[in-house]
């Protein structure tokens, strides 16, 4: 019923070139750690190094999952289950990316990014961050389409993840621990309080 949206961009990708989802994962996340390095404007390679791990864990363990999901007959529930349990994931992981991100201890590199974009360039606004962070990957799934002329892992999920990602996140800073109070920085500048 669609994933989010840097995962469907993967797995079209993952269709295109015949290659594990898990390797496009990582090679999309390799970019995103060099483009976030150019975002603040310097080299930080505990950010570097630190995003590459969580990258290599990330994506050896979403290949893990999508077997464990399939071997659970997942893909075989009624179509409202199916998008029921994929709106439901997505709110999970923008309610976990909200929790992280507040924290910045290590993060996966398009959360990142999102963070970067939303305290560096558009005055905290997670909803227009998100929003700006998923330009890649919908140009990406554009260019694969236009070339395959297949589209996969794109549906119900994916649109309610373009439309509701930055504002779970921006509501779940404000209602799920907030206490828990963005510690934004770059490595070689002062943090960021919200």
């Amino acid at each position: 019923m669609g994933s989010a949206v840097w995962t469907a961009s993967a797995v079209n990708y993952s269709n295109w070139f015949g290659l594990n989802v898990g390797i496009i994962l990582f090679a999309i996340g390799f970019l995103n750690t060099v483009t976030n390095q150019l975002l603040i404007k310097h080299w930080e390679w505990r950010r570097f190094v630190g995003e590459l791990c969580y990258i290599a864990f990330v994506s050896y363990f979403i290949n893990l999952f999508v077997k464990l999901l399939e071997a659970a007959g997942i893909g075989s529930l009624p179509i409202l289950v199916r998008a029921i349990l994929s709106c439901l994931g997505v709110t999970t992981f923008c309610i976990a990316i909200s929790l992280y991100q507040r924290a910045n201890i290590l993060m996966h590199p398009n959360d990142d990014t999102t963070n970067i974009l939303r305290f560096f360039y558009l005055k905290g606004n997670a909803v227009a961050a998100q929003l700006v962070d998923f330009v890649p990957p919908v140009l990406a799934m554009a260019i694969s389409f236009a070339v395959t002329k297949n589209l996969y892992a794109v549906n119900v999920g994916t649109i309610f993840s373009i439309l509701f990602n930055g504002l779970i996140i921006q509501t779940a800073d404000k209602v799920i621990w907030p206490k828990l109070k963005h510690n934004f920085k770059s490595l070689t500048s002062p943090s960021i309080k919200d």
